[in-house]
């Protein structure tokens, strides 16, 4: 079978020849003479889309690259190579010789057909593996927790075309006594089972592997002997000089080599490797909206808040007059919450009751709550009392998707009670956010209920795209219109 670097070098030949073909096709589609100026047009796209594509880094295996990630690299390298021939053409006057319509329809398209084409290829590649052709050999150095969750991972992911072919372990007493039981292999709920349930020292072979081969000194030997393609070393980070020990007795070998830090006990928040001048930095966490994720973000937020104000303005003059004539006390609700970086902000609401509690003890709102108007009651089932926090995030304190703010006593309690609590403030808080729309909504009276929640606001800091944000832009209006259909009785 192919090499993964022979995939890639065909990969990058294809890409730019895709690109030339589609001009010259959509050429003789539109009835375009294809003269000397296109001939030079698609010398300039061969060169150009191979370096930009490669210059954002899309040529990297499939294995371990998600098609999201491959996407918008695809999408990111093609805006380049525009953005480049457009530039050129204005400097050199020579935009003229194209056809407008032609050039359009092919910018529209080749995006598009990249994508389409690096989708199969991966499906191709993705199918290979499963059925045992196009796969590579691995070991593991280390047969502890993590060298096991590691193993498991890979035994239940038969796409990525790796074969385990056992573990390394200066313990092999301890190690090679008790094997895991079979039934541990069939899902991935089993990694979650084998890490809570079986001590460490436990650990043993995998049914149809060979265990554990032999002690850390033994690796580069058995490597060379049976040409394995892949090393992972999964020793925990205090074994500095072990592992600069086998690292050089890699170096003669061609084994590619992976070191898989042992810091998945830690709360990750958008972790990640980058370059500081030279010097690999290992993320733990970091803010996940910089450069132009900050800007789209924002974007959309200015946007959808500008237009929906717009259209809702009648619905909350008619909820201002409703309020008002409800109880005394004023229209708008005003409370200090924390903001991005724990900042505290005003957050501005619909009032919903007869009092306005905003000090250091603020109890929350339960269920035939004696403080909340009849016109609180409907405005809270529906969300209608959060309407002026687009208000909010026209300012900037508020974003429309993001974790929902706490009240600053709420917030001082369960940071004490909630291990990570505060890392949901890494975002500005939203209208909106995962935790509402997967369920997590309403009065929170136990711990346990209030973890649940800040358990999704982190599994979207950790997985935030603007793909995300839309969809649960969607699911919230759904949601909302159901309410209007079924009377729920939850306060929040």
């Amino acid at each position: 079978m192919f090499s993964p670097s022979m995939i890639m070098v065909l990969q990058r030949l294809y890409d730019p020849c895709l690109v030339m073909g589609l001009l010259w096709l959509l050429a003789q589609i539109r009835g375009v003479t294809f003269s000397q100026p296109y001939w030079v047009l698609t010398a300039i796209l061969f060169l150009l889309v191979a370096s930009t594509f490669k210059h954002v880094g899309l040529y990297r295996s499939f294995r371990v690259d998600s098609w999201l990630s491959e996407a918008s690299r695809i999408l990111w390298g093609w805006f380049l190579t525009l953005s480049i021939l457009l530039f050129g053409g204005y400097l050199t006057r020579s935009l003229s010789y194209f056809n407008f319509r032609l050039l359009v329809i092919w910018a529209f398209l080749s995006p598009l057909c990249l994508l389409a084409s690096h989708l199969l290829v991966r499906w191709i590649l993705r199918w290979l593996r499963a059925s045992g052709m196009n796969s590579r050999t691995a070991v593991i150095v280390g047969a502890g927790k993590l060298g096991v969750k590691l193993a498991l991972e890979l035994i239940n992911s038969p796409h990525l075309g790796l074969r385990i072919l056992g573990f390394f372990d200066d313990r092999l007493g301890v190690r090679a006594k008790l094997p895991l039981p079979q039934s541990l292999l069939v899902s991935q709920g089993a990694v979650a089972a084998v890490l809570q349930t079986v001590p460490e020292s436990q650990y043993g072979p995998f049914p149809g592997h060979e265990s554990i081969h032999g002690t850390v000194d033994d690796v580069a030997a058995y490597v060379k002997k049976h040409r394995v393609n892949i090393v992972y070393i999964t020793l925990p980070m205090r074994a500095e000089d072990r592992i600069k020990k086998l690292v050089n007795d890699l170096g003669d070998t061609t084994a590619s080599v992976y070191i898989v830090p042992d810091i998945f006990t830690l709360n990750l928040v958008r972790s990640g490797i980058q370059d500081m001048n030279g010097i690999p930095v290992l993320a733990i966490r970091e803010d996940p909206f910089l450069g132009m994720n900050a800007v789209s973000k924002r974007l959309l937020d200015l946007v959808l808040a500008g237009l929906i104000l717009i259209v809702i303005s009648p619905i909350m003059l008619a909820i201002a007059i409703a309020v008002k004539l409800s109880s005394p006390g004023p229209i708008f609700f005003v409370q200090r919450r924390y903001g991005l970086h724990g900042e505290e902000i005003k957050v501005y609401k619909f009032r919903s009751m007869t009092v306005c509690e905003d000090g250091d003890h603020v109890p929350q709102a339960r269920r035939q709550d004696q403080r909340v108007t009849r016109v609180g009651a409907f405005l809270r089932r529906t969300s209608l009392d959060e309407l002026p926090q687009f208000i909010n995030v026209l300012q900037g304190r508020m974003s429309i998707v993001g974790p929902r703010p706490h009240a600053v006593a709420h917030n001082e309690h369960y940071r004490r009670e909630i291990q990570g609590y505060m890392l949901r403030h890494k975002v500005k808080p939203g209208i909106t956010g995962l935790a509402q729309v997967r369920g997590s909504r309403g009065e929170t009276e136990t711990v346990d209920k209030m973890a649940e929640r800040v358990k999704y606001d982190l599994e979207y800091i950790a997985n935030w795209s603007l793909w995300l944000d839309i969809w649960i832009i969607i699911q919230t209006a759904l949601i909302f219109l159901k309410s209007l259909i079924i009377r729920d009785e939850k306060v929040y």
